[in-house]
């Protein structure tokens, strides 16, 4: 049966002990021997796949070469044989193999997804924990076992801390369940993965400037960072370095001055022990390259498209009006008051964060692709340009509950649409999850997985390539310690673009 941890500041005086502190509750899950469920063995080879697929089709983008090439300028550090470089056959330090690929799994913002009281992508705990377990010569049963605990961490966590409402980027959640989930991986003690814990949190906290506007490349660096630093708080922990103490119920710390402040209440649902590690499966990818709000857009501008064609023709259309939820206007629709996201110049970074552009876009095409659609040519459109004006987004109360809700069969993450003709026809429509939810039309399974990945793999990997790393991943719970770098996939010859990149300063 889950525990739900209670959560507040504690004035200095109070003396929590650290046993009580949710760190050390996070570093007992962490600790807990339970097995791996064969579900949850199933579901992290699916989204291993995932994180693969995404990251062979960003390769040669400019923020992953950059990081790609930092990766290849640090060596091999002690006490391990080094991890792999996506893509590459270079190995670098773990930390620094962790930052290179965790920037290439989210350059795309094409990987998994889970949203409650804030949102995440647990896919970004993978890098860090494989390159770990590369260095250190784990076996896959020791990587399923870590993967389990960063996916179950991270997900608790969202579940139950708001960030974003503070403007806190929401890598905050990330840096302590990869800690932990590399504690997992490593066997290592509650006391040291504790201190982890608190040493990830501390140097990963940071404004959400980072989605806000023009958004940057950094965007696809976060949560690369994040996993950077969980790496290096446990190879501090594990030299015997402390932690600030309390990190989250200090009142100096997280929650006092960053979040909801001193009379801050939460409650933190963890795993009792003996619970197997499920939260995995809370968590769902996405078929289409943009923001996971969008995905259920992206879904239903396409139906529209084959059943209302007039639809995407401005000289027809008055207005669109998106109803939906809080988040979803607040964030990557008209509410954000960004205007950017309807700028036919913007980065790709704020078009996959404008539900304005992607609806119209999809709408028009009856389709969406993660090259394509983005192109400059494609935003700047004259046709486009005219209809994307025409789309707001209005908050909707019932959509917002349902964004909320804590029961899966109602959780929603869509919402209504009215398009209004300019002969007063009024088109309306709605939706509630993506296709690819596991409650969409079409769910998402192993095969689905596999196809995706061959999709994004076309020109970048050879075939035998391809199929020598799906072999060894639907292998996972029976590869032998060492041999973790059957998990990595070479490009083919002389596709990388590293050249290119601009040099830095090491």
């Amino acid at each position: 049966m889950v525990n739900l941890h209670p959560l507040r500041v504690y004035r200095s005086n109070e003396n929590l002990p650290a046993t009580e502190q949710l760190a050390y509750k996070m570093a007992q899950v962490a600790t807990d021997p339970v097995a791996v469920t064969a579900e949850v063995t199933d579901m992290v080879i699916n989204r291993i796949i995932d994180n693969a697929s995404v990251a062979l089709a960003s390769l040669n983008r400019a923020p992953v070469a950059a990081a790609r090439a930092q990766a290849e300028a640090h060596q091999v550090s002690r006490h391990g044989s080094g991890a792999l470089v996506f893509g590459s056959t270079a190995l670098s330090s773990p930390e620094w193999a962790a930052w290179a690929n965790g920037v290439a799994v989210r350059e795309l913002d094409y990987h998994d997804t889970f949203l409650a009281a804030d949102y995440s992508h647990p896919g970004d705990n993978i890098p860090p924990i494989l390159a770990v377990a590369q260095h250190r010569g784990a076996s896959g049963a020791d990587l399923l076992r870590g993967i389990a605990t960063g996916y179950e961490l991270q997900v608790n966590l969202v579940k139950a801390i708001c960030l974003h409402k503070h403007k806190i980027d929401h890598v905050a959640h990330l840096g302590p369940s990869a800690a932990a989930g590399i504690g997992t991986l490593l066997g290592l003690d509650a006391e040291t993965i504790f201190h982890a814990i608190g040493q990830a949190l501390h140097t990963t906290t940071a404004t959400r400037q980072s989605r806000k506007g023009e958004i940057s490349t950094w965007k696809a660096h976060a949560p690369a960072f994040a996993g950077k630093m969980a790496v290096e708080s446990v190879d501090r922990a594990m030299r015997g370095q402390t932690s600030p103490t309390p990190i989250y119920e200090g009142e100096d710390a997280v929650i006092a001055w960053m979040l909801d402040g001193p009379d801050a209440a939460y409650s933190v649902p963890l795993p009792a022990p003996g619970e197997a590690k499920l939260a995995i499966l809370d968590t769902y990818t996405k078929e289409h390259s943009a923001e996971y709000q969008a995905q259920a857009w992206i879904d239903l501008a396409r139906k529209l498209h084959h059943e209302h064609p007039e639809a995407g023709d401005p000289e027809q259309v008055q207005d669109i009006r998106i109803h939906t939820s809080h988040h979803t206007h607040y964030v990557i629709g008209s509410g954000a008051n960004d205007p950017q996201k309807y700028d036919p110049k913007a980065s790709r970074e704020t078009l996959d964060h404008s539900i304005p552009y992607i609806f119209t876009v999809a709408l028009q095409d009856g389709s969406w692709h993660h090259v394509d659609s983005y192109a400059p040519s494609r935003a700047s459109r004259p046709d486009t340009v005219k209809l994307w004006g025409k789309v707001t987004t209005q908050e909707d109360p019932e959509w917002t509950r349902r964004y909320h809700s804590l029961d899966i069969a109602e959780k929603a993450f869509g919402g209504r649409v009215e398009i209004t003709l300019t002969d007063g026809t009024v088109i309306t429509d709605e939706i509630a999850v993506a296709d690819a939810h596991p409650l969409g039309a079409r769910p998402f399974a192993r095969a689905q997985y596999v196809a995706k990945l061959r999709t994004l793999a076309q020109g970048v990997v050879e075939d035998a390539e391809l199929e020598r790393f799906l072999s060894a991943v639907e292998r996972l719970p029976e590869l032998s310690a060492g041999s973790l770098n059957e998990l990595n996939i070479q490009a083919r010859p002389g596709y990388l673009v590293d050249a290119q990149a601009p040099a830095g300063l090491f």
